[in-house]
């Protein structure tokens, strides 16, 4: 065999071995998350509150930098398109499912382009009120809808996300003809909901728990199956008069596909013990977030199964594809 041969043999073994020894000295210099909604919503408070503690056990600032726009596909392909060494990660929920069926050309494609690295919260959407509108619960508010139709409007932080998908399985679900407005993440949506610019908003308990405890807007049902700590006032959908009505969102680290097991395994460990944090653990309660972790094939399966299940609820509600 020739030395030429020999090379070409040995190639991929030093290969293997150089992405090793990188993989055990990551990280060397800071790491961003790349939040894909405006700053102040719920993913946004997830990346930093997260962030925070892997800076302190990875040894190394994690920045989360907001790329908000088209339906998180801004920030998504950002992440897709980043070198895959670790360095820049994606706070992904669950729009990056919904956009699979969403979306007539997807610009990426979830389970192929991106790796699951750790699922870190799950959490409830939440449909509130401006309180100028005369309604006080769930099945006044299907009465009022009834009465004007097409003349409601809900605000959500964009097209695909959960919330979006929340507002559609409603629609049909109590039969009524509300009408979308999607904004470029919570925050500017929950500034006009507060303005009274838009009737309805459904979102994440982080972004509108204070909102709802100073009376800014009424809570009218939360999508869980159990209610939550943080607004333990606020009825689910069943017990609110709507059985069978579910809206979760979730939110965890993704990274670019070709990333390095070594990497993924790394950040998963530290993702993990620092969602097992009991400050953090507490503190997300106390948001409305459940925290999770687990393996990334865990994950990586959850995520499967969202998208199976968006694009039920997609086919059911008859969302026009975007």
């Amino acid at each position: 065999m020739s030395i030429k041969s020999n090379a070409y043999m040995l190639y991929p073994v030093l290969a293997l071995a150089a992405a090793a020894a990188s993989a055990q000295s990551y990280p060397v210099r800071s790491i961003r998350i790349v939040v894909p909604y405006a700053a102040g919503g719920n993913t946004d408070i997830t990346a930093r509150a997260v962030g925070a503690k892997l800076t302190e056990v990875l040894g190394q600032q994690i920045v989360v930098e907001n790329r908000p726009g088209a339906g998180t596909n801004i920030g998504t392909e950002l992440v897709v398109r980043a070198p895959a060494d670790g360095y820049t990660l994606l706070m992904g929920g669950a729009a990056n499912a919904i956009n699979m069926s969403l979306l007539k050309k997807p610009p990426y494609d979830t389970l192929r382009d991106l790796a699951p690295v750790s699922w870190c919260v799950q959490g409830a959407n939440v449909l509130s009120i401006h309180p100028s509108l005369p309604a006080n619960n769930l099945k006044e508010l299907i009465a009022l809808a009834r009465s004007r139709p097409g003349q409601l409007n809900y605000a959500s932080s964009g097209v695909g996300g959960s919330n979006h998908m929340a507002g559609e399985l409603l629609k049909v679900m109590a039969k009524i003809n509300i009408v979308h407005v999607p904004y470029k993440g919570n925050t500017p949506a929950l500034t006009d909901a507060v303005g009274g610019h838009v009737e309805m908003i459904i979102s994440g308990v982080p972004a509108l728990q204070p909102m709802i405890q100073t009376g800014k807007l009424r809570a009218i049902a939360i999508g869980s199956q159990r209610r939550f700590a943080a607004i333990p006032e606020v009825p689910t959908f069943v017990e609110a008069g709507l059985p069978g009505y579910e809206s979760t969102n979730w939110f965890g680290l993704m990274a670019p596909a070709k990333t390095p097991r070594a990497v993924i395994a790394r950040l998963n460990a530290e993702t993990d013990k620092v969602l097992r944090n009991p400050d953090l653990k507490t503190r997300f309660l106390n948001l409305g977030l459940d925290a999770k972790g687990g393996t990334p094939e865990a994950f990586g399966a959850f995520v499967r199964e969202e998208i199976d299940k968006y694009a039920r609820v997609i086919r059911t509600a008859g969302v026009p594809k975007q």
